[in-house]
């Protein structure tokens, strides 16, 4: 008989910058014909074992992109949602190579800019958007630029995204090793954004300017 494969995991503490702080999360990868076949029982097992407040399963997804689903456990129970197991699960995707962490990052602040978007092949990815973005050169005021595409939700391209900013903060941060960024959305609008990551309280405060252009009444 042939020896079984043994579950890959990896312990992760979360919202930390070493180990012993932040948030620990155990991240299992069921990747394979009998990991897929493992039933609940024996997964809450698995995190009762681990006895974290939290125990997260990667599945694959076939398809022509990266894509995994998540299940997440305490000790005694399954879960509809876990932040920091899911910043764990990412942190083990992208450190490990299983997702190519450079994929929406260009060479350059010019690339950004000048990038001519596959709109079609973006509507297939299994996701809201897609942003790209590159830090700017040592003499600007800015410290990185971003796009964001969404096609799926009918938007080719979103003038200035807030949202996508929450990641961009964790991830020049994490490149920068700082916390507070002034950034460039280089849509053909434009639009500027002040961002701070307060690791602290695990937010991203944005702030920027707005200007009134219009002003009327609705008579229907």
């Amino acid at each position: 008989m042939a020896e079984k494969k043994g579950v890959k995991y990896f312990v992760v503490d979360a919202f930390a910058e070493s180990a012993f702080k932040g948030n620990p999360a155990a991240v299992c990868f069921l990747d394979d014909d009998n990991d897929n076949q493992r039933d609940d029982a024996w997964l809450q097992s698995l995190a009762a074992e681990f006895n974290l407040s939290e125990t997260c399963f990667l599945t694959p997804i076939i398809g022509d992109f990266p894509r995994f689903r998540l299940r997440w456990f305490t000790p005694v129970a399954e879960v509809d949602l876990c932040g920091h197991a899911t910043l764990a699960s990412a942190h083990v995707l992208f450190s490990t190579g299983l997702i190519d962490s450079e994929t929406v990052v260009l060479s350059s602040w010019e690339a950004v800019i000048e990038l001519q978007p596959r709109l079609d092949e973006i509507s297939k990815c299994p996701c809201e958007g897609m942003m790209v973005s590159a830090a700017a050169s040592a003499e600007s005021t800015y410290d990185f630029c971003s796009r964001y595409f969404a096609p799926r939700f009918g938007i080719n391209e979103d003038p200035v995204t807030g949202s996508a900013h929450c990641a961009l903060a964790h991830y020049w941060s994490l490149k920068m090793n700082k916390c507070d960024f002034f950034a460039y959305q280089a849509s053909s609008r434009g639009g500027t954004l002040k961002v701070h990551l307060d690791k602290e309280k695990q937010r991203v405060l944005l702030r920027g300017k707005a200007v009134t252009v219009m002003e009327g009444y609705v008579l229907v």
